[in-house]
């Protein structure tokens, strides 16, 4: 990238949470062009508010902002968004404060949101086949099949690696967003998609290699398990709930009111003569086998054209211009 970025309100917020050890580095490495950066020690227990109070004196670039409790990610981020949003920031930055990315990639994350090119960009690991390797098998396998959920969830079919927290977004369009309505915890990145997907904002993927060290994921994988899928279901009927019969009704929300009917009628018809008949030991009467056919694959035909529709309603044009 060419564009002098000195000239941007560019802020970076950082999210800070037993990171004690690597959060010196990664503040010493923000690059001289990002105008304001946000530190949120989101009550870690251990010397991050130390390490902080010792930054800022060195860089007068350094805002702090020290919760009494923890809030989890997600309320450590809605905290510094507001403030960066007090500040007039153009484009903010989410950069974890455990050294997983490296501050060098902030000009190729934010340059779609400095040409025009898309409201909110992510970072992404899977594009990079070396990293890749690198990165826990667990935690691949983890990071692949919730992709897929994610991005039926959020309607963002173009995205990958969704909860990766390396992320920036456009100032006008977070101030578009409900931030007291985003997920405070781990599923933070997932519920702000969701909420940007409402607002029509258009993402962008960037290819970005993470680097794995030695630091200590506070995520439990456990939790992950349990929490995630019911609050992705739920984020999902939420999407469709909205976009398809409150937002706008379109040729889609016709074939989900006549799909789902017709599948659950032919699905619950079906299996009921099914166990009534079979009980009996009597032949189901081809009527009523015709009948539980023909309305179970006429509602998926439905359901498979109200899909196809779905994956073609991605925004694709940016709601924000060009930054000069």
């Amino acid at each position: 990238m060419t564009t002098d970025l000195s000239k941007f309100n560019i802020v970076v917020v950082i999210p800070a949470y037993k990171v004690e050890r690597k959060l010196e580095k990664v503040l010493a490495e923000i690059p001289a062009f990002v105008r304001h950066v946000i530190v949120v020690d989101d009550a870690s227990p251990d010397g991050t508010a130390r390490v902080i109070q010792s930054a800022s004196r060195l860089d007068a670039r350094i805002t702090s902002i020290t919760h009494s409790c923890n809030q989890g990610v997600g309320g450590a981020m809605v905290s510094g968004y507001k403030k960066a949003l007090e500040m007039g920031a153009q484009i903010v930055v989410k950069l974890d404060g455990d050294g997983q990315m490296s501050s060098a990639d902030i000009p190729a994350l934010i340059s779609p949101l400095v040409a025009g090119q898309a409201d909110f960009s992510k970072g992404n690991r899977f594009r990079d086949f070396s990293a890749l390797n690198r990165m826990p098998f667990v935690r691949r396998i983890g990071n692949i099949a919730l992709s897929f959920l994610a991005k039926a969830a959020t309607g963002y079919w173009n995205c990958f690696d969704p909860t990766n927290g390396f992320l920036a977004i456009r100032g006008e369009v977070l101030a578009l967003l409900p931030l007291d309505h985003v997920h405070k915890s781990y599923f933070f990145e997932i519920s702000q998609l969701s909420q940007l997907y409402l607002t029509g904002a258009c993402l962008r993927d960037v290819a970005i290699p993470a680097r794995y060290e030695d630091e200590i994921s506070n995520l439990s994988i456990a939790k992950v398990l349990l929490e995630f899928p019911p609050a992705l279901f739920a984020l999902f009927l939420k999407r469709i709930l909205l976009h398809y019969f409150l937002y706008d009704f379109s040729i889609g929300s016709m074939y989900l009111l006549a799909g789902l009917p017709l599948f659950l009628f032919g699905l619950i018809f079906g299996s009921v003569e099914w166990i009534n008949y079979a009980s009996r030991n009597v032949p189901a009467p081809t009527g009523t086998v015709m009948l539980a056919t023909l309305t179970v694959i006429l509602g998926i035909q439905f359901l498979l054209s109200a899909v196809s529709i779905d994956l073609q309603s991605v925004p694709r044009d940016p709601i924000s211009r060009p930054l000069e």
